[in-house]
């Protein structure tokens, strides 16, 4: 099990990631790139939620 740092890390690396993706989907007119990029925000943000949940348990 990761730790609730880890996973908020890895959250915001999955957010900044895909906004780049997103944003190259978009330069590049490819809907398919800028679609991984929004789902793999949609990945960092879960992430960074679930390091909130655990650090919510933990008070």
């Amino acid at each position: 099990m990761t730790n609730s740092k880890s996973d908020k890390t890895e959250g915001a690396m999955d957010k900044v990631k895909g906004k780049v993706k997103e944003a190259v989907g978009k330069a590049t007119d490819k809907p398919g790139t800028e679609a991984e990029g929004k789902a793999q925000q949609s990945k960092g943000h879960a992430e960074s939620a679930k390091g909130n949940a655990k650090d919510a348990i933990k008070k």
